[in-house]
């Protein structure tokens, strides 16, 4: 073949497709991804609030995970917990996004097909949750449509590639839309593509903060919190004289509200009108209960010191705390329902669907089970419970102090179980004798001369009658207690110590009301709770 031959060929052969660059597609999905999120954000806002994407499938992923999970997360990130599983799914999902938009770029439609998929399980999550609406499925179905139109025109943009200017295209071959030929065609179909996802995840965004404004359920309900004014109680919880030791930097003996520990499986704050909050006591009972919240303001209200402390507490850890609760006991209301001489549980339910098993017994001896409406003399915080929550000293907060409680459930251990008792937690979980050491801090440098050691012991609904410090390895030296509130409260103590230069080892042990001595055998969370006996180190110079 001549050259003039071979020239007329390769002008006669249609012209090859420049190559797609991988960072197109992955940008694709990604913008599709953000576009498709605000959207369904959107959509939750307007039709179904407790059903957004996000919370849904953060809601299922709390809901499969195993205890394992549910400990490293809170020991990692501890209150954050929430705020990081958030951000993980997200980091997923950007992932996946970005897999879709080359499967889109490369192989359509199977992009499409991974963001309508996704948006069905986002739908089927949200339609099995506690309480779903009819439109709980919206926001999610919303989702993955945007989400799958998006990545196609994304898709469809970024395969608008440039024709190298050295190819010749004969007159009757066609190019593909948008498609240019010459020098300098790449930058302005680059720049072309990059506003279009852009604008995409910008539109996403300004979906997400419309939503976010529009929404008006959270700002009616905090309406209503801030005109409730809260009942005289009949009695109140006084603080003794000298029930708080002058050391600074030892923890407040009444945690404020804003400080108190979160931990629940609410990914978004459930949104109770207290003019809908109902009550329902049932089950093995002789009568049904059912209270409304103008009937449980009517009754006589006690003000209770409660200390609260979680399962999932490391020893030395700060997943606990003590507040001043408002509310009406359980065991009237309980006496009002008549539960059956075979009950010996309570199944309690939040409006979110959560459930904890509190021992029947519990909730109608001599302590102060609460429905606690006031935290700290304001009506409860939303994400501690608002309108209406249990308080019940002596107990971890996983089989008793269930927020936004709307069902209580009188049956027996045999019968019914709970969330937690599901994945593997003991059943009645009382909280374990325990102390803390608060000052010195870790690894804080002292100069040597006089010390204080200071902390916090508790065994709720028994009472501390001692706490001991050792210093390295001599012998238990007797700390000074302050007065506690009750036995339902911790009781803060400190120790004078005589520092001298080098590095040290400081121990806590507490001695129950009851003569239980606080156990040195370390033991996980898992099933009911951490054991061991608290330590820090120290440098003095």
């Amino acid at each position: 073949m001549t050259g003039s031959e071979e020239d007329r060929a390769r002008r006669a052969r249609p012209a090859e497709p420049a190559r797609r660059p991988v960072w197109r597609g992955a940008l694709a999905g990604v913008a599709a991804a953000i576009f498709a999120a605000g959207i369904g954000e959107l959509a939750a806002a307007i039709v179904a609030p407790e059903s957004g994407p996000f919370v849904v499938v953060g809601a299922a992923l709390i809901d499969v995970a195993p205890p394992w999970a549910k400990d490293a997360a809170i020991a990692l990130f501890g209150t954050a917990d929430k705020l990081a599983l958030l951000v993980g799914i997200g980091l997923v999902l950007a992932v996946v996004a970005a897999g879709a938009g080359l499967l889109e770029l490369r192989r359509p439609p199977w992009g499409r097909v991974v963001f309508a998929a996704a948006g069905i399980l986002g739908a089927v999550a949200a339609a099995t949750r506690a309480g779903a609406g009819q439109l709980a499925i919206v926001p999610s179905a919303a989702a993955g449509l945007a989400g799958a139109v998006a990545v196609m025109l994304l898709a469809r943009r970024a395969s608008d590639a440039p024709v190298p200017s050295h190819v010749q295209v004969p007159s009757d071959v066609q190019l593909p839309s948008g498609a240019r030929v010459g020098p300098g065609a790449a930058a302005p179909d680059r720049r072309r593509f990059l506003v279009w996802a852009g604008g995409a995840a910008a539109v996403g965004l300004l979906a997400a903060v419309v939503g976010s404004v529009a929404e008006t359920g959270r700002r009616a309900v905090q309406a209503a919190r801030s005109a409730i004014r809260l009942p005289a109680p009949t009695t109140t919880s006084t603080i003794p004289p000298g029930a708080e030791v002058d050391v600074p930097g030892v923890t407040p003996l009444i945690t404020a509200n804003a400080d108190f520990y979160r931990i629940d499986t609410a990914l978004r704050v459930p949104e109770v009108d207290p003019a809908d909050w109902r009550l329902r006591i049932h089950g093995l009972v002789e009568r049904e209960v059912t209270l409304s919240w103008e009937e449980l303001l009517a009754l006589p209200m006690i003000e209770r010191a409660t200390t609260l402390a979680c399962v999932s507490n490391e020893v030395g850890g700060p997943l606990i705390g003590t507040a001043l609760w408002l509310g009406h006991p359980i065991r009237d209301l309980l006496a009002k329902a008549g539960p059956r001489p075979d009950a010996d549980m309570v199944l309690s339910r939040s409006v979110d669907g959560f459930t904890a098993g509190t021992p029947l017994e519990a909730l109608q001896d001599d302590r102060d089970a609460i429905l606690a409406i006031g935290m700290n003399g304001t009506p409860l915080p939303l994400d501690h419970g608002f309108p209406v929550r249990m308080v019940v000293p002596g107990l971890y907060g996983y089989v008793s102090a269930t927020k936004w409680v709307v069902d209580l459930e009188v049956t027996r251990f045999d019968e019914a179980s709970a969330y937690w008792t599901d994945r593997g937690w003991s059943a009645r979980g009382p909280i374990k004798l325990s102390s803390r050491i608060d000052v010195p801090r870790q690894g804080q440098p002292l100069d040597a001369g006089p010390v204080a050691i200071a902390g916090v012991a508790w065994h709720p609904h028994t009472g501390i009658a001692a706490v001991d410090v050792q210093i390295d390895d001599g012998d238990w030296q007797p700390a000074e207690l302050a007065t506690a509130i009750s036995d339902d409260t911790w009781v803060q103590w400190r120790l004078a110590w005589e520092a001298t230069a080098g590095q040290h080892t400081l121990r806590v042990r507490a001695t129950g009301a009851d003569g239980e001595v606080q156990t040195a055998t370390e033991r996980p969370v898992v099933p009911d709770g951490a054991t061991g006996l608290h330590e820090r180190t120290v440098t003095v110079r």
